[in-house]
């Protein structure tokens, strides 16, 4: 039978969500307790591949057992795994469910702090030079509906396809952030902290904004900024059918 699994991390000290040779990551520790649990082998699926240090505070992941659930799993899971790893909720669901290929949306959140702060330093980018916020909405509106964005993307994305439909993108302020919000049916590998960084040099007159929509028409991964670090980066929504 198939399971889904929701949770949340702080990816701080893991190596991103997949399983890496020689490197701690999300998904081997949870597929490690339970294995534990279930007293068999267990593979898991995640709902997307988040970069080393990136978070998450809604992710989805699914796998299959042979047998009965164990009784009150989330909280034996809770109990074994690290305090960076919370597991939210356990149910059964139908066969074909997918928790990659069945989202539809997935959200992100850039987190850039102006000054310093010690509780929001594992989750933001310390960032003191002043932001233009209505030239960042600008660039904000161009990245809406489908475009290729291969100039953003680090690495060859699944089948060549660089292809993502933007669904909303925007600049706002919180408290003493500043933050970059962006949904879309997918992402490609680094895509939205080289978002960030392309932005960061419009926000601060070092690019146009005609630049960045050549970047995005034409570019390759040279023309586009520095990718920002990757603690700023949380996944915050996944939406299925």
């Amino acid at each position: 039978m198939r399971y889904r699994l929701d949770l949340s991390y702080d990816g701080t000290n893991y190596h991103g969500w997949q399983i890496q040779p020689n490197e701690i990551s999300v998904q081997a520790v949870i597929q490690q307790k339970l294995s534990q649990i279930c007293n068999q082998p267990m593979e898991i699926w995640g709902c997307g591949r988040t970069d080393s240090g990136v978070h998450a505070s809604e992710f989805t992941a699914h796998f299959e057992l042979e047998g009965a659930l164990p009784n009150l799993i989330v909280n034996k899971l809770n109990s074994m795994l690290p305090s960076d790893i919370v597991i939210t909720n356990c149910e059964a669901v139908q066969d074909n469910f997918h928790a990659r290929f069945d989202a539809i949306l997935r959200e992100y959140h850039y987190h850039i702090e102006t000054k310093r702060n010690p509780f929001t330093d594992r989750y933001s980018w310390l960032f003191g030079t002043t932001l233009d916020l209505d030239i960042l909405n600008k660039t904000a509106k161009i990245l809406i509906g489908t475009h290729d964005f291969r100039a953003f993307c680090k690495g060859l994305p699944p089948a060549d396809n660089y292809r993502c439909q933007i669904f909303d993108a925007e600049w706002f302020t919180k408290d003493s952030q500043i933050i970059f919000r962006i949904s879309a049916n997918r992402f490609l590998r680094n895509m939205v902290r080289a978002l960030v960084g392309t932005s960061i040099l419009v926000g601060t007159n070092k690019l146009s904004i005609e630049e960045f929509k050549q970047i995005i028409a034409t570019g390759t991964r040279a023309d586009a900024g520095n990718s920002v670090p990757a603690k700023g980066l949380t996944l915050t929504k996944v939406v299925y059918h």
